[in-house]
């Protein structure tokens, strides 16, 4: 006997949400009315609208994003019927909407045209009567009256008046106005500090939890005096707009989100007396036996028992030339292997957690180090004894046997390709690899790699500049009258500068494009000739120097390139410079190709 969908929809349950004075339904039964794909925005995932109907009422919903596939595959569709098992009341732009963190399609009851004659739920609240559905437009779109005044909406649930809209993390995008999210701050950066020839400045940032996802927010300069000694790691938040939602930089971040928040001036931030459905932290965790299998710099969360701990040892950074304190730890979980893993600075010298623990890290790179080796990030965190499955199951296994097992390491996972002789091959990375590997974003120190790639344009603006001449000095000099040239930082003036390449390049492979900072030596071999020779020329004919320019286009090298953070106007971003470039050997690197050839063992 055929199901009657009408007698599944739970009536009435959709007005309940937005009214606390009704009983409430845990898990409503509701038919999609209609479906309606959101503006897309360069670089953001898609957002639908969908409308939903309990045959007494309709409201407009918004889908998280981790909905989406349930769109894009057909299964949610138009007169189709769901259960809402998560979800959350909220307004944006004074208009009420429901914000759907989950759901689950009911194929057995199938789709039909819209039940009954539902009205607006928005002008049920407005005005307390009523609502026709109109003839045409998306569900509760209605012109302007300016002779209707709405009434004051009344929250979902039993929040303060001042936090009565509160957002799912998971609902936030830069279409979000007048929001405040409830969130848990699950861990809190050092402020970090830099100064070059466009101004300085600091940052901090925190990572963000609530029940419907997690996200990133950073604070420079005036909001980092304003809010750093606020923050506590394991505290809740309540946080305000205007706070700017911008598409997030994934190579600065382990958080699992598309968007990320920057505090703003008039951002508002207060500690939550309430923690009541904030959950404590979130983890995806990859067993320390499937590292084999993820990508050397991928950034992931790790948990297993400590099975050994070295003392603090200190390594001074060849770039900065300042202090880390570092300490490694050993890992091993019940698939039978074990790992390295290295915690710095405070964490380090700090660390006070007893072997035999379990021991729950978030935002951990992999590196490729001794087959297999793990780093914990800045923006990381960790956990000891979490009360979670996973903890009790290790500490149950390694209790009952996993104490007196032996433990397999990562150590020949990375022998690689090697030449006759035995010596490894120098890897090429493509301009993809670069950027999907997030190399540069290590704050600590650059990351350096080889590429093989095209010269496609060079800037002529800002092509050089005017150095001193005096020996290892370099700096820039200013010219304060007819062939006087005064450097600053050696107190001397010269009749003349030497002039030295600061080029800025875009190189291409067959996987995409990258621009680079090209210094005075290599600028001499990409231009062959001197940045003296190029400037004169450009004083003389600028036709000439514009074609010198133009010859160096299109020639193939093997670069040696540097990838490191910076920060520039309150913004980070990977710069990329070339430390040295060389013509290529077509005989050598065929000799290289057809080793590397040899060692996918062809025809054994």
């Amino acid at each position: 006997m055929a199901i009657d969908p009408a007698t599944r929809v739970t009536s009435g349950a959709l007005a309940a949400v937005f009214d606390p004075s009704l009983p409430k339904v845990a898990e409503p039964i509701v038919q999609c009315v209609q479906i309606k794909p959101l503006g897309p925005q360069q670089g953001a995932p898609d957002r639908y609208r969908v409308v939903c109907s309990d045959i007494s009422n309709f409201i407009q919903c918004m889908l998280a994003t981790g909905l989406n596939e349930l769109v894009q595959n057909g299964i949610l569709k138009k007169g189709c019927f769901c259960r809402l098992k998560k979800f959350n009341p909220n307004a944006v732009k004074d208009k009420k909407i429901l914000i759907i963190l989950d759901m689950e399609i009911l194929e057995e009851l199938g789709t039909c045209d819209k039940l009954g004659e539902p009205k607006s739920l928005e002008e049920v609240l407005r005005a307390g009567q009523p609502a026709a559905i109109p003839s045409n437009g998306f569900y509760g779109v209605k012109k302007e009256e300016p002779d209707r005044k709405p009434l004051p909406s009344r929250a979902a649930a039993p929040v303060s008046s001042a936090h009565a809209n509160i957002y799912p993390i998971e609902a936030l995008s830069p279409y979000s106005h007048k929001w405040t999210i409830k969130a848990r701050c699950v861990s809190k950066s050092q402020i970090k500090t830099w100064h070059n020839r466009n101004g300085e400045g600091k940052l901090f940032s925190v990572n963000l939890l609530d029940e419907s996802g997690e996200i990133r927010a950073t604070g420079f300069n005036d909001q980092c005096d304003s809010w750093y000694d606020l923050f506590e790691e394991g505290s809740v938040y309540f946080i305000s707009s205007p706070c700017r939602v911008q598409i997030a930089k994934k190579q600065f971040s382990n958080v699992n989100n598309d968007y990320e928040l920057t505090f703003e001036r008039e951002t508002v931030v207060e500690k939550a007396e309430e923690a009541d459905g904030v959950p404590q932290v979130r983890f995806n965790f990859t067993s320390i036996a499937d590292l084999q299998t993820v990508e050397k710099d991928t950034t992931i969360d790790v948990i297993g028992i400590l099975k050994e701990i070295q003392e603090t040892s200190q390594i001074t950074s060849k770039t900065t030339s300042k202090p880390y304190d570092k300490r490694e730890l050993t890992l091993v979980d019940n698939t039978g292997y074990s790992v390295r893993l290295t915690v710095w600075g405070n964490t380090a010298t700090s660390f006070d957690v007893q072997p035999d623990s379990v021991v729950a890290f978030k935002g951990v790179k992999v590196s490729d180090f001794g087959g297999r080796s793990l780093s914990l990030l800045s923006s990381g965190s960790m956990t000891t004894n979490p009360d979670i499955d996973e903890s009790h199951k290790l500490k149950g296994w390694f209790d009952a046997q996993g104490r007196n097992e032996n433990f397999s390491t990562h150590a020949n996972l990375s022998a690689g390709l090697s030449s006759a002789g035995g010596a490894r091959l120098d890897q090429i990375k493509t301009v993809s690899q670069v950027k999907d590997e997030q190399l540069g974003m290590n704050e600590e120190k650059p990351d350096f790699f080889n590429m093989r790639a095209t010269v496609i344009y060079i800037k002529s603006d800002n092509l050089a500049y005017p150095s001193c001449l005096s020996e290892g000095c370099n700096k820039k000099v200013v010219e304060m009258d007819q062939g006087q040239w005064r450097c600053e930082r050696c107190q001397k003036t010269h009749e003349r500068p030497e002039w030295r390449y600061i080029a800025s390049v875009n190189i291409s492979d067959h996987t995409g494009q990258l621009w680079v900072s090209c210094f005075d030596e290599v600028g001499r071999q990409l231009l062959g000739m001197t940045a003296d020779q190029i400037m004169e020329l450009k004083e003389n004919d600028e036709k000439a120097a514009q074609k010198a320019i133009e010859d160096a286009n299109c020639k193939m090298w093997n670069f040696r390139c540097k990838a490191r953070m910076d920060n520039y106007a309150e913004q980070q971003r990977v710069r990329y410079q070339v430390n040295s470039a060389t013509r290529i050997d077509f005989s050598s690197e065929s000799a290289k190709l057809a080793e590397m050839i040899k060692g996918y063992n062809i025809g054994d």
